[in-house]
């Protein structure tokens, strides 16, 4: 899923890597869109540099935060709530968005290469890795080769693509719950599976929703299944063993998340922990490479700090790449409108 309105003639003819400024297609890559990765593309599109978000999904983490309640500005806001707000500014400012997953990140002379999994590349003077935590997959035959074309992990990105469909939530906890919610209001039927043995209470799902709801506890996925796009979901019952077919337009995977940092072990220093080593400017050990939100080792995981060390990651790019070019650094975001010594 793309959401740009020039971008697809670029993904459908990409431009061979050359390493030279000339030929790079963004001054930003974002590397995920939690609240930090979308606060940093505010800030880098603010600059008015070109920025590129590449995510999975829209809100990470937040989107399985009911509530929150010390975020400035609100006595209390469900997670989806606030990251829907900024996402709405990132819209508004004109950010191209790529639903897809990094693989890699080559560098030559500080000009970067970044690789998805569904085979683009892209060009970069800069990069922010703001991914904090990575949506867990089902690892079944199918999954990835319908990625896109049925099989989601963002409920809130997707969930406008199906109305009066037949969909299923893979999952347990509140970000299912919250998935199941939300599809319905599309006036989907909705299957909710997962491996526990106890139901869900129905009055965890609204009441409109509940004669166009089915639920498998004790049930796994065993293989999606379809060809230009999703088909039917191959389920297995944990129970008795019973294996069968069912017809569904989508799938959406609601497993929680995992910290994925291998992939960067050589290219930026990491702690043990697997986190992204930064310094109080948001700096990795790479030169033009930043880092933001839970990935970083900032001990405080919170969504306000995330917002800010994505703000500090962005304003940190741009004076780099002003450096560069031999331009003037900012010190803030502040425009003065009048100097009183005038």
């Amino acid at each position: 899923m793309f959401i740009s309105t020039d971008i697809d003639d670029k993904f459908n003819s990409l431009p061979s890597f050359l390493f030279s400024v000339s030929n790079v297609d963004y001054d930003v890559v974002v590397v995920g869109a939690g609240i930090a990765g979308l606060t940093a593309a505010i800030y880098a599109s603010r600059q008015k540099l070109r920025t590129l978000i590449i995510a999975k999904d829209i809100g990470g983490q937040l989107n399985i935060t009911p509530a929150i309640e010390n975020y400035p500005g609100f006595k209390v806001v469900s997670g989806s709530e606030l990251i829907q707000r900024i996402y709405d500014q990132v819209q508004a400012l004109g950010v191209e968005i790529l639903f897809d997953e990094v693989v890699g990140i080559e560098d030559s002379e500080g000009i970067f290469l970044v690789k998805t999994k569904d085979g683009y590349e892209f060009t970069s003077e800069t990069v922010i890795l703001a991914f904090g935590k990575t949506p867990r997959e089902m690892n079944v035959p199918g999954e990835r080769e319908l990625k896109g074309r049925g099989v989601s992990y963002c409920a809130i990105c997707d969930a406008p693509l199906f109305q009066n469909k037949r969909v299923a939530v893979v999952g347990w906890g509140p970000q299912a719950f919250e998935a199941v919610s939300l599809l319905c209001r599309y006036n989907n039927y909705v299957y909710l599976i997962h491996r526990g043995r106890s139901k869900l209470e129905l009055e965890k799902i609204p009441e409109k929703c509940r004669e166009r709801f089915e639920e498998y506890p004790e049930t796994i996925v065993r293989e999606v299944r379809g060809d230009a796009k999703i088909r039917s979901i191959v389920l297995e019952s944990l129970e008795n063993g019973k294996i069968w077919e069912l017809e569904v337009d989508g799938v959406f995977v609601e497993l929680g998340y995992e910290m994925k940092t291998e992939w960067l072990r050589g290219f930026v220093e990491l702690s043990r922990e697997g986190e992204i080593i930064v310094d109080m400017l948001g700096r990795t050990s790479r030169e033009g490479v930043f880092a933001a939100g839970d990935v970083t080792n900032i001990p405080y995981k919170q969504a306000v700090i995330s917002a800010g060390q994505g703000a500090i990651a962005a304003l940190s790019a741009y004076n780099y790449i002003q450096e560069k070019k031999g331009g003037a650094k900012i010190k803030s975001d502040w425009r003065e409108i009048f100097r009183k010594d005038v």
